[in-house]
């Protein structure tokens, strides 16, 4: 991991790849999907592509990686359409849905078919078998996989390439806790190695420990986007005492903004504990109570989303089966 697998096999070392999404639109008839949205996506972080159900997220992805033709505007890795990349699967590799493979044919065979059409070597296969975690199930036939063993299998397909832009949709469905702990830690290996991770969800809770950045979308257009420290907003913590004005006023003496709320508790602008601690020390104040406050990202999400939501069911694209990308086949790239 870590590296591209070059013609003669060797490795070499890359960075990832940066996606850039301009005025992108996307109409099906006279229903907008996508709806002129702009956001970037950084190398060696993980981003979180947010929305609730019918928001326009899948939409966005099948046009970056080529599968549906946008209406206007651009979706670009390292400057490029998806079309015009010499060897795809070696720059993104991705995962849409968790059903495209044969059902009788074996995760073992079924990778084995996709390096054989990419030109990889079949060692790779085994490898990525093992790094997910499937190697015991590889001879059995897909079809009979649970949904989290076919999640592993996609993911196992969009690595084949060492690819550096991983492109993720819904990762974690089926996945039981010990997967998505799993998988957050693999993602994380990931983006420290300097690859670009987009994953699209419409559950912040299940991703809001792995990512680094946040595009929260909704009727197909952009409603928010930062960091996970930007979206959180000021970090603060809670303090109680019987004494709040004398802490207060420490508490301003030491430069840290603070003040007392309806319930009688201090709220201060820090998040370092141990600092409001020495100041209530130094003042001779005893403290009841002391923790960090943070921002709910889930309510945040509820809150920016709530009543945007069309209501569309399933994705107006469910049930069309998109035309494979060079070099993939079915959905998984």
């Amino acid at each position: 991991m870590g590296c591209d697998i070059t013609d003669e096999g060797d490795l070499m070392t890359t960075t990832g790849a940066r996606v850039e999404v301009r005025n992108l639109t996307k109409r099906f008839g006279g229903f907008t999907a996508v709806d002129d949205l702009s956001f970037n996506v950084e190398p060696g972080r993980i981003t979180g592509f947010l929305g609730p159900n019918g928001a326009g997220k899948t939409t966005s992805l099948r046009m970056l990686l080529g599968l549906v033709h946008q209406t206007s505007g651009t979706a670009t890795i390292d400057g490029q359409d998806y079309r015009e990349l010499d060897q795809p699967l070696r720059v993104v590799g991705s995962a849409l849905e968790a059903t495209n493979f044969h059902p009788g044919r074996s995760g073992r065979d079924h990778l084995r078919a996709l390096a054989a059409t990419a030109g990889l070597p079949a060692t790779r296969v085994d490898e990525l078998l093992e790094l997910t975690g499937i190697p015991a199930a590889a001879r059995k036939r897909a079809g009979g996989y649970s949904m989290g063993m076919r999640q592993r299998l996609g993911l196992a397909a969009a690595l084949l390439g060492d690819p550096r832009l991983l492109v993720l949709d819904e990762p974690a469905n089926g996945l039981d806790p010990e997967g998505i702990r799993w998988l957050r830690g693999f993602l994380r290996h990931l983006a420290a190695e300097g690859k670009t991770v987009l994953v699209s969800s419409h559950l912040l809770q299940e991703i809001e420990q792995t990512v680094d950045d946040v595009v929260i979308i909704a009727n197909g257009k952009l409603v928010k986007e930062g960091t996970v420290g930007e979206l959180r907003g000021t970090a603060t913590s809670l303090v109680r005492t019987t004494d709040s004005d004398a802490l207060v006023g420490a508490l301003r003496i030491a430069d840290v903004p603070a003040a007392v709320q309806a319930d009688g508790g201090i709220v201060a602008e820090t998040d370092d504990l141990r600092l409001v601690g020495d100041v209530a020390l130094r003042a001779g104040v005893p403290v009841h109570e002391l923790r960090p406050l943070s921002a709910d990202l889930e309510q945040l999400f509820f809150s920016l989303t709530e009543g945007t939501n069309r209501n569309l069911g399933d994705d107006p694209m469910a049930g069309i089966s998109p035309v494979s990308a060079p070099g993939q086949e079915g959905g998984t790239h």
